[in-house]
């Protein structure tokens, strides 16, 4: 990944700071993207502090405005744009009787839109870099809604479904598009349902492998994504859920 330049949206905690730091130990320059500014820069610090090289830049991924900066920023500090992590997400949920016109909006402006509107803002640099990729962060919940999460599941489908859009017109352009799903990871999004017992030790045991992940867990399928190891990658949902799904 020497050479590269990668941005990482969400990447101030959880998967996305996980791939943060992966991208940049394995030698790509990494702009972390959050609403934070100071969490972005803990992840900058961290990156820095082992000889990588990373900026900070404060985004919310629901205000289009927001995203044209992210990217000319990227392209300001490092002079290119080679890999795109749509990551960030609105973790709305709720029973849908309860779900008001003003939710849609937000979670879909987050969750869909942002990664589209971005990876188009991105498009021109995408083009011009001989490794390109972008790694749409879905969900196994994408392919099998839960109960009081039919907002959040409903918008991974359809960035999973856009996915293979993203692959069959921008692939011949020479970007590699694809998509993580992971499962059950220990991190803030999932924290309030792992923090019960019961829904805990349900979740353990819906997978094959009888335990939750650590976000560092995710790093090899998101290298596998973008670096030359995955070359023949295109329009593909990486499953990383512990056999939950299986």
């Amino acid at each position: 990944m020497d050479g590269r330049v990668a941005i990482v949206t969400g990447g101030s905690r959880g998967i996305g700071r996980a791939i943060a730091l992966g991208y940049a130990e394995a030698g790509a320059a990494v702009v972390v993207a959050s609403r934070s500014a100071e969490a972005c820069q803990v992840v900058v610090d961290e990156i820095e502090a082992t000889g990588g090289a990373a900026l900070a830049v404060s985004t919310h991924v629901g205000r289009p405005e927001e995203l044209r900066s992210l990217v000319d920023r990227t392209v300001e500090r490092f002079g290119r744009l080679d890999i795109l992590v749509n990551n960030a997400a609105n973790p709305l949920g709720g029973p849908l009787r309860d779900m008001t016109p003003l939710a849609f909006e937000k979670a879909y402006a987050t969750n869909v839109a942002g990664p589209v509107l971005l990876a188009t803002a991105a498009l021109p640099h995408l083009e011009a870099s001989p490794c390109a990729a972008i790694v749409n962060v879905v969900s196994v919940g994408a392919f099998k809604g839960g109960a009081h999460l039919g907002l959040y599941c409903s918008t991974k489908a359809a960035l999973a479904n856009l996915t293979g859009v993203m692959a069959k017109e921008w692939g011949p352009l020479g970007i590699r598009v694809n998509a993580l799903a992971p499962g059950p990871f220990e991190t803030d999004m999932m924290a309030p349902t792992l923090g019960i017992p019961e829904f805990r030790a349900a979740i353990v045991e819906s997978t094959i492998e009888k335990r939750i992940a650590d976000p560092s867990e995710i790093v090899g399928s998101a290298l596998l994504l973008v670096s030359d190891a995955g070359s023949y990658l295109q329009g593909s949902v990486l499953v990383v859920d512990g056999g939950t799904s299986a």
